[in-house]
């Protein structure tokens, strides 16, 4: 397997996250005060909800996927790193 390749494909799946981290910029303001106040960042939320499930389907898997899955993993962690630190600068 060539190493651009492998390269390339990780930051496809970087670049699968960027309109999610991007919607950092679109906060919901909180409800008025006595109303339930409404998740803030339900979208990078459920994001990392979805990158934790591909990666164990990936850990779980029976094959390697051409190579890829170690790369795939790793962007994952990557992915997921970034996702949570977001939401640590909410604060």
């Amino acid at each position: 397997m060539r190493p651009a390749l492998k390269t390339g494909l990780v930051l496809i799946a970087l670049a699968a996250a960027a309109p999610v981290i991007a919607g950092v910029s679109r906060h919901v303001p909180l409800s008025f005060a006595g109303a339930a106040a409404e998740e803030a960042h339900p979208e990078i939320k459920d994001a990392i909800k979805a990158l934790q499930r591909a990666k164990t389907h990936l850990q779980k898997a029976a094959h390697d996927f051409g190579g890829h899955r170690v790369d795939a993993i790793h962007a994952i962690d990557q992915a997921l790193e970034q996702l949570n630190t977001c939401l640590q600068y909410d604060k």
